[in-house]
């Protein structure tokens, strides 16, 4: 077969559409690229030598040039998350350089830029749409951060960290992803699984197959805990056995913290680059840097508030570990004097069991995940008015596990697809949850026929899989997790925006990209959705009332700690990437430990490589913008407020504040500023008090 041939049969050059997933290999991976990346670079040229400062002649050609690139690209990365391999490592690792090496050239590009400018300065520019508008400045803004203004050795050395930093990122996510693979703590004996419950043992045996042990069963075992978040966290919570739980815990605190998977020299190498990058481009350090793309004005801004939620939360931490170690006395646990981080979730589920009367392991039998979807898209139809049903087998998948589904209006149109990758698979998939887009929404305009592209979402979470013939039998968190990324995925599918560079998630501000995620959370506890969704997954039954009013009553359990997590988290991020330097006196472990002082309450062991872990900021987008989690809770908490005030139990008043909820938030995508748009839902500015009412830590009076 000739080389054209292979080329033009390749699926991931297919360029448009929903990839073939079952047809793409790891060695296709090259060719693909090293095709598609020589194409768009002679299509660069050409545009560049024909560009013309308007929409038509500029954003129009340069879209549908940088949407070859993200469709293939965008395959590739999400591969890398979902089933993820050693030959699919290599493949990426070949391709990866050549690709930031033509986003680097494309967004340096002087021919571009100065026709972005002159279209800015341009008689048309008050003709523009908003979104529009919006897309064009982003592209100066985005061109100037992205060295545009760089010439001969500033402009080679930007270009090779950018180089340097995007193999970093991969470098670390793999170790990461082997580190948690690598550990297992195996079980042999009924008194190592002392106070573990039964849908951890059926996991743990499912583990011990999976590892070659054939005849494991959950009564007899043996049983392997994994540090797979399903797998580690049930164990911290029930094990009755403290020197396996702090032997796990140690396992889980020191990942990718040593040996040949050690993160630590990338770390000071990822941040030694960021601030070389900053000063390139005439900023004192990355977090301004990353902050000029955000809503946050400036640092000042973002530790305000950071130092605001920390005066409400540290006194309520304190309290909420002085009354664990009170508990802990009354049962005679030997340890209560002196509680250590291996003892916390422990102790946390005995007393919350006391004192709620209820465990999380009973209410799972009612959080099955097929009837958890159907109360999920029962909100969003009262909320939105939108109806999703299954679509299975209309698109192709990367694992059998993966669904399809269709969003439609109340017309039965179709608006929106989304693959939805529900359970942890340790070995290939990375652990954690996300929204991807996998496809825009988009005017096209063919044949002078307009049409609009639908836009398709990746779902994607690591819940605890179905085991022993059982579904997937959730916890309360991950429920909650499942909304959170179905809000994400709202605001990619219900977008109304017909120009990619500002639809759904596209050109929002970072920091108010968690807005619609955070909003869904808050109505996990919401009546009507609760009982849409809580039935028991053998007899059918809605969740006893005791058991609603006891987890609303739980809701706020120890959520001064919660808080404070983040705050501690967001401050060691921003004072890396803002007063830390690689040169000076401390290392990044050094850093936290100190910020550690003022923001935790029980301070992290000598030897936690927690760091090391910390992929957000080392391997995603959040350096210096973990903070987005806390800026953009305070919005989501007042958006939800809206309809508290309307009235939860007024269907018609949910109605129509869901309605404008949909054609502001959901709708305008990033065609205005995320304040503008979060003005014309609440007309007024957000406040902090609904986040503090929320998590107990305001009165409510």
């Amino acid at each position: 077969m000739s080389a054209t041939a292979i080329i033009s049969q390749n699926p991931l050059l297919q360029g448009f559409g929903l990839p073939a997933f079952a047809e793409i290999t790891p060695e296709q991976v090259e060719p693909a690229f090293r095709h598609l990346l020589a194409d768009l670079e002679q299509q660069l040229n050409i545009l560049e030598a024909n560009v013309q400062p308007t929409w038509d002649g500029l954003v129009e050609p340069l879209e549908k040039l940088t949407e070859r690139l993200h469709w293939s690209w965008g395959i590739l990365n999400h591969l890398m998350g979902v089933q993820n391999s050693p030959e699919l490592r290599i493949a990426y690792q070949k391709v990866q350089p050549l690709v930031v090496q033509f986003i680097n050239t494309l967004g340096q590009s002087k021919p571009i830029y100065k026709a972005f400018k002159a279209l800015r300065a341009s008689d048309t520019w008050e003709t523009l749409e908003s979104a529009q508008q919006r897309i064009i400045e982003a592209a100066i803004r985005d061109a100037k951060l992205s060295g545009v203004g760089l010439e001969g050795q500033a402009r080679e050395r930007f270009n090779a960290i950018q180089m340097e930093l995007a193999e970093l990122a991969t470098k670390f996510s793999n170790h990461l992803l082997d580190a948690t693979t690598a550990f297992s703590l195996i079980l042999t004996t009924k008194a190592e699984i002392e106070g573990l419950p039964s849908s951890l043992l059926s996991l743990a045996a499912q583990a011990a197959r999976i590892a070659g042990e054939e005849y494991a069963t959950p009564e007899t075992g043996p049983w392997h805990i994994t540090l797979d978040f399903p797998s580690y966290f049930p164990f911290m919570q029930h094990s009755t056995r403290r020197d396996l739980r702090e032997k796990l815990y140690k396992a889980y605190i020191t990942r990718a913290s040593f040996g040949e998977l050690d993160n630590n020299p990338l770390i000071e190498r990822i941040l030694e680059l960021r601030q070389e990058l900053s000063e390139l481009l005439s900023f004192d350090n990355f977090a301004e840097l990353s902050l000029a793309s955000k809503m946050a004005k400036n640092v000042p801004a973002v530790e305000k508030l950071l130092e605001e939620l920390r005066q409400a939360s540290y006194d309520a931490a304190v309290k909420d570990l002085e009354a664990l170690k009170a508990f802990a006395q009354s049962k005679g646990a030997a340890e209560a004097d002196n509680l250590q981080h291996w003892d916390i979730s422990f102790w946390a589920e005995r007393q919350r069991e006391e004192k709620f009367a209820f465990t999380e392991e009973e209410l799972r039998p009612y959080f099955p995940l097929p009837q958890v979807l159907d109360g999920l898209f029962g909100l969003i139809k009262r909320l939105f008015g939108v109806t999703v049903t299954p679509a299975d087998g209309q698109a192709p998948v990367w694992h059998e596990d993966v669904r399809y589904f269709k969003i439609s209006d109340k017309y039965a149109n179709a608006i929106a697809y989304f693959y939805l990758d529900p359970y942890s698979r340790p070995a290939e998939k990375r652990g954690g949850a996300w929204m991807d887009a996998c496809i825009h929404r988009r005017k096209i305009t063919e044949l002078g026929i307009t049409s609009i592209r639908l836009p398709v979402a990746y779902l994607i979470c690591n819940q605890t899989p179905p085991v022993d013939h059982k579904p997937s039998l959730m916890t309360f968190d991950e429920v909650e997790t499942l909304f959170h990324e179905f809000g994400h995925g709202l605001h990619h599918m219900l977008t109304k925006v017909n120009y990619t560079g500002a639809a759904g998630i596209n050109n929002v501000e970072w920091d108010a990209v968690e807005l619609p995620s955070q909003f869904m959370e808050n109505w996990c506890y919401d009546r009507p959705t609760l009982f849409d969704m809580a039935k028991h997954y053998e007899t059918g039954k809605p969740l006893p009332e005791h058991y609603y009013q006891k987890l609303l009553a739980s809701r706020n359990y120890m959520s001064g700690s919660a808080m404070l997590r983040q705050i501690h988290l967001s401050s060691v991020d921003l004072e890396l990437h803002y007063r830390y330097r690689p040169s000076g006196d401390e290392t990044p472990i050094d850093v936290r430990q100190r910020i550690a002082k003022t923001t935790t309450v029980l301070p992290p062991l000598p030897e936690d490589g927690f760091l090391c872990a910390f992929g957000h900021i080392f391997e995603g987008g959040y350096a210096a913008g973990y903070y987005s989690y806390k800026w953009a809770e305070v919005l989501s908490a007042d958006a939800f407020a809206a309809f508290e005030e309307a009235g939860l139990e007024d269907e018609e008043a949910i109605y129509v504040t869901g309605r404008l909820y949909r054609d502001t938030v959901l709708a305008l995508g990033g065609s205005m500023h995320p304040m503008e748009v979060f003005q014309a839902f609440r007309h007024r500015e957000p406040s902090t008090t609904a986040l503090l009412k929320h998590n107990g830590l305001l009165p409510t009076i």
